[in-house]
């Protein structure tokens, strides 16, 4: 598939991307939360879905308390705009240092759903899997 819409809204949603890619490598919980859509979701591998914004920054501020590091990278697949709404798919690298010395590269992928509003793009929806995962111990 190949991305679609106006090119305008599309750099618009990979800077919501990096904005939230940011956020997770300095730990930013205001800034990370701050790309989510007020009746957001996000759902991630064996868990059901969590929903609303204050719900989503506590399940990744709880999440985030057991890494010392994390680097986490995307790479872009498709983009499509209809209008306030849009979908995209996202490759997600993650290097990820446990507290307790426990070492994990996972490649995952993210689908998503964007939703404007008041001019800004938010995630209404990210549901993210696993592709591969390798551990180590520190």
């Amino acid at each position: 598939m190949i991305s679609s819409g106006p090119l305008e809204d599309r750099l618009a949603i990979r800077e919501l991307v990096e904005s939230y890619n940011d956020a997770v490598m300095r730990h930013d919980g205001d800034a990370w939360g701050a790309n989510w859509a007020e009746d957001g979701s996000w759902t991630l591998p064996g868990g059901s879905a969590v929903e609303g914004r204050k719900n989503i920054r506590a399940a990744w501020e709880g999440a985030m308390s057991n890494f010392s590091f994390v680097g986490f990278f995307a790479s872009a697949g498709p983009i499509v705009v209809d209008g306030n709404n849009a979908t995209g798919t996202w490759y997600q690298q993650e290097f990820l240092h446990q507290k307790d010395g426990v070492k994990r590269n996972i490649t995952g992928l993210y689908q998503d759903t964007y939703v404007k509003t008041g001019g800004r793009w938010y995630f209404k929806a990210r549901v993210y899997s696993i592709m591969n995962a390798e551990e180590t111990q520190g």
